[in-house]
């Protein structure tokens, strides 16, 4: 039975749920293999360096790649489980292959279309969980390398159904930054701590990729661990081992470059006196050759010129040295005016400065009406039937209630009413004669 097995059967890949694993103290791990109708007995020797054992664990949906055998003792059916991998793996792998060719097939990988990143960003727009560690790795590192450097997180879920989503619309905001009210980025870092390879999915998806190949900014892809390959490292303008990497390639080292600057002025201090030393020691050797006696009075005019230079030389470099150190306090006033909290405050004064003129505008348009109505009411008394009445008139109603405008319209006997300024009477018609 064992031989027919091994040799009929053989190698073979099978899916099903972990339990019952047993991890003994040879090394030699064994568990069963279930689904809804059937189980299977496994063994699983040396488990430590066989591939994918991490992914055995109870209750773990997995696919193995093992030999058909019978253990002899017991004449049981069981399975030589050679490596192992989590369910749907192959499927994840095949479609990562294929989005792969066709995004290579368009162009998308290719390095003549990769952007260089600018030697001193001083925004750098970062998407990735606002929780992990890779958010927290990247802060610590600019913060020690590039003090001066403005960060804006734009927080997004980086694993899970619709995280491929937030990660591409974060992309297109920070794209566009200063059009949804963030300010302009020199560069982006997009990724997140590492995983295993349905953690780190949603940077395989082609939402993702194409918002970081039209992403007007270079882009920095820094996904998971060295070992970690994903699509948004072949479409990014630069992969970045791990976010920590991508911080440290991001913006260049401040302590470096002020080292370099002293050594810099130190050795433009040591040539400018070499070649002061040079000069004097000429002058020296000319006063002590045929110009001994005259040689002064020749080399006054030269002399003072080799002050001059020396002072002007001292000036620039003094200068340089200032406005080296004015644009590095210009920076640090610049950082810290960007900070959230000022940047709150002044659109706080803002709103308030909005919501008083308003409110002035308010009052005039109610001071506006105001008036108009007065005079709408002064018109009103002047040209109305009261004012009429004040000047002595009155005005007579006929049966009907309407106004008596001849005397055609009434006969003997109908009943008038007469409106006066301080009240009405009431009269009957004893006859009516028109002209």
């Amino acid at each position: 039975m064992k031989h027919a097995l091994e040799s009929k059967v053989g190698e073979l890949w099978v899916e099903g749920e972990v339990s019952n694993l047993k991890k003994q103290g040879s090394g030699h791990w064994y568990f069963s293999l279930k689904d809804e109708g059937a189980q299977i007995q496994c063994a699983m020797f040396g488990a430590a360096k066989r591939p994918g054992a991490a992914s055995l664990r109870d209750g773990a949906q997995v696919r193995v790649f093992a030999e058909a055998s019978v253990y002899e003792a017991r004449c049981q059916l069981q399975l030589i489980v050679l490596r192992a991998e989590p369910a749907g793996v192959g499927d994840l792998q095949a479609r990562f292959e294929a989005l792969k060719r066709k995004l290579q097939a368009e162009g998308l990988f290719e390095t003549s279309s990769k952007r260089p990143l600018p030697t001193f960003p001083r925004v750098i727009g970062i998407v990735t969980s606002d929780t992990g560690a890779a958010i927290r790795d990247i802060l610590n590192i600019l913060q020690r390398r590039a003090p001066w450097v403005q960060p804006v997180l734009l927080p997004v879920r980086v694993q899970g159904r619709g995280a491929e989503r937030e990660i591409a619309a974060a992309i297109d905001k920070l794209g566009r930054a200063e059009s949804f009210g963030y300010p302009r980025c020199d560069l982006l870092i997009v990724g997140r701590g590492g995983g295993s390879l349905e953690d780190l999915w949603c940077f395989n998806e082609e939402i993702v990729a194409r918002a970081i190949a039209a992403c007007p900014l270079p882009v920095i892809s820094a996904v998971g661990h060295e070992i970690d390959f994903t699509i948004a490292d072949f479409v990014a303008d630069l992969r970045a081992p791990t976010p920590s990497a991508a911080a440290e390639l991001a913006v260049p080292d401040g302590a470096e470059l002020q080292a370099r600057l002293v050594q810099t002025r130190r050795r433009l201090a040591r040539m400018m006196a070499e070649r002061v030393a040079r000069a004097q020691a000429l002058l020296d050797g000319l006063k002590r050759g045929v110009l001994q006696r005259d040689g002064e009075k020749l080399m006054r005019e030269p002399m003072q010129r080799v002050d001059s230079l020396r002072a002007a030389l001292t000036q620039s470099l003094r200068g340089n040295l200032e406005s080296f150190t004015i644009r590095l306090n210009e920076l640090r006033l610049r950082h810290r005016s960007q900070h959230p909290a000022r940047v709150l405050e002044r659109r706080f004064e803002s709103l308030a400065n909005q919501r008083q003129r308003l409110e002035r505008l308010a009052q005039v348009a109610l001071q506006r009406h105001h008036e108009r109505l007065v005079h709408q009411r002064g018109l009103l008394r002047t040209l109305g039937p009261e004012s009429t009445f004040q000047r002595g008139f009155s005005i007579t109603l006929g049966p009907d209630g309407r106004i008596a405008r001849s005397v055609a319209a009434l006969r003997p006997g109908d009943v008038l009413r007469t409106k006066f300024a301080d009240g009405q009477v009431a009269s009957r018609v004893m006859d009516a004669e028109g002209r």
